[in-house]
């Protein structure tokens, strides 16, 4: 559950889906019995997330004026931005990928490659957010059939 919640904010750990799997296994104990409803229901919502989280820099790139080379740029900057050995480089790449995306495809127009790039990093931090909240209901969710079940598991 730990690592899913740091796994909001570090592109390479997805981190609802561990969070989720922290749920599954805290059912896979012999002391708690199993809910299918909310494990299916916190499945689903892991699974909207987890696409989600790929569509919104894109969307919020192409909101403040971007094209597809400043989403592919976004795209490619993450990567990238991750496996660089520069500090936060996994903020700073969507960023500079976006607006190296978008010179690319007008050289000319640095106005609006930088306001596509701003754009790909405010979804960058839309999506880490809502990733984060999840995060955070999923512990509070198992904090909670924990502290139910506290009898049969100590």
């Amino acid at each position: 559950m730990i690592v899913g919640i740091f796994g909001s904010f570090i592109p390479v750990l997805p981190g609802p889906s561990l969070s989720w799997l922290g749920l599954l296994l805290l059912y896979f104990t012999n002391a708690v019995p199993a809910n299918y409803w909310i494990l299916g229901i916190t499945l689903l919502i892991t699974i909207i997330i987890l696409v989600l989280d790929y569509v919104i820099p894109a969307k919020g790139t192409k909101k403040f004026g971007g094209s597809s080379y400043g989403i592919w740029g976004t795209n490619i900057g993450l990567i990238v931005g991750i496996f660089a050995p520069i500090p936060f480089g996994f903020i700073i790449g969507p960023f500079v990928g976006a607006f190296v995306g978008e010179l690319i495809y007008d050289n000319k127009d640095h106005s609006r490659a930088l306001k596509a790039a701003t754009g790909s990093f405010i979804g960058f931090l839309a999506s880490s957010f809502m990733k984060f909240v999840v995060c955070m209901m999923y512990f509070g969710l198992f904090l909670w059939i924990v502290w139910e079940n506290k009898s049969e598991l100590f």
